[in-house]
């Protein structure tokens, strides 16, 4: 199917003798074979076949398909979570003596892994500034095994050029692995720039509206393989139910999508210049720094915004209890639009000087734009900044 959003809707599970149109839920936690020999081959992976929902559903199978054909990847497995994702896509591939060089600009469990957890197996890291391009090859060393991004970034929004990043990961012979969470693929394809293996957490943008937890990695069938075989023998599986949910949700995608990023533009143009406001960040805002760069490797420009409030937390903590409509969580990419103060939740655990280096300050809130009717939006977000 040469669409992506075609291939979304049509690709699903094989039909049962019921001949139902759409693919039902397979809740069972293993499987039978007709005979002993069908058991022995399908366990010596001979034959094709179920054995155990730990390992792979049905479900899974058809979120897996989809995702694989919307990310132009191989392969792909399906996690609980999208931190599962990425610990065990990173558990996977890495071994202790291995370094992995990340963009600073990342979400705070995953920052954690790197800073806390993964040391403890001896396994290394180097932060590299997504504004300074020219020191990342200096911090590549003998043990690099991979570089870790977000782009756009978690919360700050900074971009990081792909072209360029899958550039320099084939000079030194690395992977490469792309949280895609906040562009999602319908605004940009990693693998088109060189990336090796691209994450997300399907709880946000995939679900859309906040109703189950999903973690996914798809990439080359080399990787996914180890990262199969690690996941299958330390259990992090996503549900069928879940799966279920995930893929009849991939069918909105493109357009659900679509409409995020059509209302966050309209936010963001709308509040620029607003004297409650330091600044008003947006990738298709020509005032943003790196709107040439979002203008190059994205179709659009997301569904986050973020506001600089004048007047630090407490202007921030004002504004957000004074919201009518907007929900305040520390969740994103839902139909309802969500407010998040990230210094005091989703980046709390980061010491001071660490959330300040990568932009995230005191008066800095996380708008998830939603699908509501745009003169809602405006008008809650306004009157909210006119309360501060």
């Amino acid at each position: 199917m040469s669409d992506n959003s075609t291939g979304a809707i049509r690709l699903q599970a094989e039909r049962s003798h019921y001949r139902e149109h759409s693919v039902p839920l397979y809740l069972t936690s293993s499987f039978v074979f007709e005979d002993a020999e069908q058991a022995r081959a399908v366990f010596a992976e001979e034959e094709q076949g179920q054995v155990y929902s730990r390992y792979a559903n049905p479900n899974v199978d058809e979120l897996l398909q989809k995702m694989c054909h919307l990310e132009k990847a191989e392969d792909g497995f399906a996690f609980a979570s999208g931190m599962g994702a990425i610990f065990g896509s990173l558990g996977a591939l890495l071994q202790s003596g291995d370094h992995v060089l990340a963009c600073r600009s990342l979400f705070g469990s995953t920052h954690q892994l790197l800073t806390n957890i993964f040391p403890k197996w001896g396994i290394s890291y180097s932060y590299a500034d997504a504004s300074k391009p020219e020191e990342w090859e200096s911090l590549i060393t003998p043990a690099t095994k991979l570089i870790l991004i977000e782009t756009p970034s978690n919360p700050g929004l900074e971009l990081i050029d792909m072209e360029w990043l899958g550039k320099l990961k084939r000079k030194h012979n690395l992977l490469l692995i792309v949280d895609n969470c906040f562009a999602t693929p319908v605004l940009q394809n990693p693998t088109d720039f060189g990336a090796d293996l691209v994450l997300h957490s399907a709880t946000k943008y995939i679900d859309g509206q906040g109703r189950v937890l999903g973690g996914i990695a798809v990439g080359t069938k080399e990787l996914i393989a180890q990262i199969r075989y690690f996941a299958r023998h330390t259990g992090p599986a996503m549900s069928p139910f879940n799966a279920w949910v995930l893929s009849k949700s991939l069918e909105t995608l493109q357009l659900r999508v679509e409409k995020h990023c059509e209302n966050a533009l309209k936010l963001a143009e709308a509040l620029e210049g607003n004297p409650a406001l330091e600044k008003v960040n947006y990738p298709f805002l020509p005032s943003f720094p790196q709107y040439e760069l979002a203008k190059k490797q994205m179709r659009q420009g997301g569904g986050i915004v973020t506001l600089e409030l004048k007047g630090g937390y407490d202007a921030a903590k004002r504004f957000i209890d004074n919201l009518q409509m907007a929900s305040i969580s520390a969740n994103l990419g839902d139909t309802r639009t969500i407010v998040t103060h990230p210094a005091s939740t989703t980046h709390s655990k980061l010491k001071e000087e660490e959330r300040a280096a990568t932009g995230i300050t005191p008066g800095l809130v996380r708008v998830s734009v939603g699908l509501e009717s745009i003169k809602d939006i405006i008008e809650d977000i306004t009157q909210a900044l006119e309360a501060v």
